[in-house]
């Protein structure tokens, strides 16, 4: 069973007593405050995880698959239209 946890939601982790923090790269420097700028400007980082083979015929054979399925479905087409309908295009290059 899991023990309860005292930290409320939220609470970021601290190091360790006694242990310095290490100087960061000039590359992680930018991508921190690349990251810092993005979450300034309202949007959140997403990771989409696609498996190793995503080039292999298997796999285009199953996306293409997937895709010919959604194509005239009335659902999709619904979802499609709706999310036309919320785009604004104002303000994007």
């Amino acid at each position: 069973m899991d023990k309860p946890v005292d930290k409320p939601a939220g609470a970021k982790l601290t190091r360790r007593p006694g242990t310095a923090a290490k100087p960061r790269s000039a590359t992680a420097e930018r991508v921190r405050r690349h990251r810092e700028k993005m979450k300034a400007m309202g949007l959140k980082p997403v990771t989409i995880w696609v498996p190793d083979d995503y080039n292999s015929p298997e796999y285009k054979a199953k996306i293409r698959r997937q895709c010919l399925l959604l194509k005239n479905d009335p659902h999709e087409q619904q979802i499609l239209a709706e999310t036309e309908d919320w785009f604004d295009p104002e303000g994007w290059k």
